[in-house]
């Protein structure tokens, strides 16, 4: 765990406002930095701390560049299911950053290799990530990088894990709903952010945390290669960490 930073804290609405503080940190003097933030429930919190910031100013986020991190097969952009949607409500919108910004995973299309083409080229061509703020999956992925995913996964379309269709059951309804099939941000992409971000809370995510930082680093755990990055800050509520 040499190359990452841990910070505790007692609960979960610390967390959201020390996250919202180091975003701020990160971001300060880069108006147009490039931004990949996760959905999922955790960083939901950060999200409304940083838009309560930006109404009060003087955080502004309307010049950022946002990178989407994941989308389900099939689902149109319309859904209210769909990954961009929740982007858009959770974070586009209350930051006042347009959709010309967003560099899309195009999950709605006919030709998926080619859509994640484009988007690596994308991303390639605004420098890559400042910034990625992201979730832990239950079973140690990033984005939807399930395992086995090693440091060199690239963009991709992958298979649902048992533990990703469960976990995502509850905004489609049952198991069952839940598509089996989404793009993903490669762990190429991920592991080149300058700064990485990870939110971390709950009892139920305390043994894979534990295992994505002192464990092994191994493909079996995806998130164990934050451990080689460099520019990592975990910040955990007491549940998950202790």
């Amino acid at each position: 765990m040499a190359n990452v930073e841990l910070i505790e804290v007692d609960d979960a609405a610390t967390l959201c406002r020390t996250a919202a503080d180091l975003v701020i940190d990160v971001l300060d003097g880069l108006p147009e930095a490039t931004v990949m933030p996760a959905t999922g429930s955790t960083p939901m919190g950060t999200y409304e701390e940083l838009a309560a910031r930006a109404a009060r100013g003087p955080f502004d986020a309307s010049r950022l560049r946002v990178v989407q991190l994941d989308e389900y097969v099939g689902v149109d952009e319309l859904d209210r299911r769909s990954l961009i949607g929740w982007l858009r409500r959770s974070f586009l919108r209350p930051l006042d950053v347009p959709d010309e910004q967003v560099v899309r995973l195009r999950g709605d299309g006919t030709d998926l290799a080619l859509a994640c083409r484009r988007y690596d080229e994308a991303v390639a061509e605004v420098g890559g990530l400042d910034l990625a703020i992201l979730g832990l999956g239950p079973n140690g992925h990033l984005g939807f990088n399930e395992p086995p995913s090693d440091a060199s996964s690239p963009t991709r379309v992958v298979e649902l894990s048992p533990a990703s269709i469960a976990s995502n059951a509850t905004y489609w309804g049952s198991p069952d709903a839940v598509p089996r099939r989404a793009m993903t941000a490669g762990m190429t992409v991920i592991g080149a952010a300058r700064r990485t971000i990870l939110v971390v809370s709950g009892s139920h995510k305390h043994d894979v945390l534990h295992r994505a930082l002192e464990g092994e680093v191994t493909p079996e755990v995806p998130a164990s290669f934050l451990q080689r990055q460099g520019g990592v800050v975990v910040i955990a509520d007491r549940a998950a960490w202790r």
